[in-house]
């Protein structure tokens, strides 16, 4: 049996935010191909209940499984709360919250560590389980920012606008000696800068697609999962939505501009960013 496996790694979120993380596996592992699949016809998931997120995110695992991925990355953390199983339909799953966990108790050095996620994570309480499970001496504090993921779907990475709205949310956190902080929402990281403005340098901020990377490296090292035997970068990137926008392509552009992406995204809701100066389209169409 080979020790390689060179099909596509999965990934999925309800929009942009999911794209923080494939950039990170992009960077992590350079010769892997990636599927990434944005369900921007039904964002946000974070207002939405536990299990209309887990209907919909079931879909989005078989739509992924049906490319014949090797893996799938759940790098949505409101869907990450309803996908706890580590396998679907024999395909190994990824989710955030359990790699986030890992290490935020791993980086706070006076076990005060606080969640920003969206309210239906807060809800759920999974990181503050998670964290709990590892280290039950943290403590933990969680805070809803639902406005983020607005903000970071308009594109108002570093604005005053939201840099305001993050001194309103995140005010409380500055009297409770909080060292350490899980941007508990994969849209978040596009708001590093007004968060980390607001929170101040000394605090850490924990990236979903670090952490997640940092996982999937050790799978590979220790033969938990199998990385790709080629030598050189793939040609292009897929990505898929379940409704097609200007904003998400202007966006996406933007966050994986250091992979010199060029797009003219079609009224297709499937496209692929050309890796190496080559484009491909298609006008298959993507329906729930």
């Amino acid at each position: 049996m080979s020790d390689f496996d060179s099909r596509p790694i999965g990934v999925f979120d309800s929009g942009i935010g999911g794209l923080t993380v494939l950039r990170e596996l992009l960077t992590a592992f350079p010769h892997e191909k990636f599927i990434y699949l944005g369900d921007t016809a039904r964002l946000p998931y974070g207002s939405k209940s536990g299990n209309t997120v887990r209907k919909y995110s079931e879909q989005n695992l078989k739509f992924l499984i049906s490319r014949n991925v090797k893996a799938i990355v759940v790098a949505c953390n409101t869907a990450s709360t309803q996908i706890n199983e580590s396998a679907f339909q024999g395909v190994p799953v990824y989710n955030v919250i359990d790699p986030g966990s890992i290490l935020a108790s791993q980086k706070t050095k006076n076990n005060n560590v606080a969640i920003l996620a969206t309210r239906a994570t807060v809800k759920a309480n999974s990181y503050e389980n998670k964290i709990k499970q590892i280290n039950p001496k943290i403590n933990v504090l969680s805070v809803a920012c639902p406005l983020f993921v607005s903000l970071a779907e308009e594109g108002w990475h570093d604005d005053v606008i939201t840099e305001q709205i993050a001194e309103r949310y995140l005010s409380e956190l500055k009297n409770k000696n909080i060292d350490t902080v899980v941007l508990a929402c994969t849209h978040y990281p596009l708001l590093k800068k007004p968060i980390q403005k607001v929170l101040g340098e000394n605090v850490n901020l924990i990236d979903s697609g670090v952490a997640i990377s940092l996982i999937l490296k050790n799978d590979f090292s220790q033969k938990k999962a199998k990385p790709t035997d080629k030598i050189s970068p793939p040609a292009e990137l897929l990505i898929c939505l379940t409704d097609a926008g200007t904003q998400f392509e202007t966006l996406s552009t933007q966050l994986l501009k250091d992979y010199k992406v060029k797009s003219s995204l079609k009224p297709f809701r499937l496209f692929s960013y050309p890796l190496h100066n080559r484009f491909v389209s298609s006008n298959e169409r993507i329906y729930f």
